[in-house]
């Protein structure tokens, strides 16, 4: 499970080589947003050049319906991404799309079927938010859900998508909320997004950890020096984790039991499930 995406413009070579030293979880190389079109071939080369032979590298390609994605996941796929990242799709549909061309490639590139995963940016088309319930079952390609406000906002023509005090407006909190439940109900994970203020450390540290309140798994990132701060609100705290495995163990001790009593409080089955993942989650930091 990751904490961290940074997201890295695949036209250069230099912030690609600096991403794989600042301690994110996972790199994103971006051939999107962050990239012109003019640019885009040579981007190409060097995403597939710097991906052969590393780990935990993604590839945000361009919207699959374009000519763009295509040339993209062609250029990319025969250095084995760890996956793929879809941007403005319109609905589920788009996700099925790529998995079936991820099929072709990881056959004419002799690849384990399967191997390259989907993070869907779930929420960027005003379309895409009433069919969110078609990420259940959908490809098991399929980890994790993420959303966009940007693209939103520039669709619905709003002039801002954020309040004064920072905080997202009612439209924008509302996709992140459907992009959250249609993760859980996808039981994949939930990835909330980028914090556009890359000099704020302290706004970020608390969205940061809103976001882990809320029930998000992880966080895009936009700028090196953000990542450290999204690992640390991502991750357990030594009271946390002893609370966990506590409630692990309780349930251990009582396999037929359904609620358990613990410290004056009434612990049940999805206090357990909760538990497991943070004490699974302080399993994979420590291993790295």
């Amino acid at each position: 499970m990751n904490r961290s995406y940074l997201f890295v413009p695949a036209d250069s070579e230099r912030k690609m080589a600096k991403a794989i030293d600042t301690g994110a979880d996972a790199v994103i190389l971006d051939l999107e947003d962050s990239v012109s079109a003019a640019a885009r071939p040579a981007a190409r080369d060097a995403a597939r050049e710097f991906l052969a032979g590393k780990q935990n590298l993604w590839v945000r390609i361009n919207p699959i319906d374009t000519e763009d994605a295509i040339a993209d996941l062609e250029a990319v796929m025969p250095s084995a991404p760890a996956g793929i990242v879809l941007p403005k799709p319109r609905s589920a549909a788009d996700a099925l799309l790529l998995a079936a061309r991820l099929d072709e490639l990881e056959a004419a590139n002799d690849m384990l079927a399967g191997q390259t995963e989907i993070i869907s940016i779930c929420t960027e088309r005003p379309d895409a938010l009433f069919s969110l319930h078609g990420y259940v079952a959908a490809t098991p390609r399929l980890t994790g859900l993420s959303w966009g406000a940007e693209d939103l906002s520039a669709a619905v023509g709003a002039t801002s998508n954020r309040a004064h005090d920072g905080s997202w407006l009612p439209p924008y909190e509302l996709a992140r909320s459907l992009c959250l439940f249609a993760a859980a109900a996808a039981e994949v994970t939930a990835i909330d997004t980028v914090y556009t203020d890359f000099r704020d450390d302290e706004g970020l540290a608390s969205y940061a950890g809103n976001a882990r309140r809320d029930g998000f798994s992880g966080m895009l990132a936009i700028h090196p020096g953000q990542v450290e701060i999204i690992n640390q609100a991502f991750a357990p705290t030594e009271a946390e984790l002893e609370w966990a495995t506590r409630i692990v163990v309780a349930f251990e001790e009582n396999p037929g039991a359904g609620t358990i009593g613990l410290d004056g409080r009434m612990i049940d089955r999805p206090h357990l499930v909760q538990a497991k993942r943070l004490v699974e989650l302080a399993r994979r930091l420590a291993d790295k």
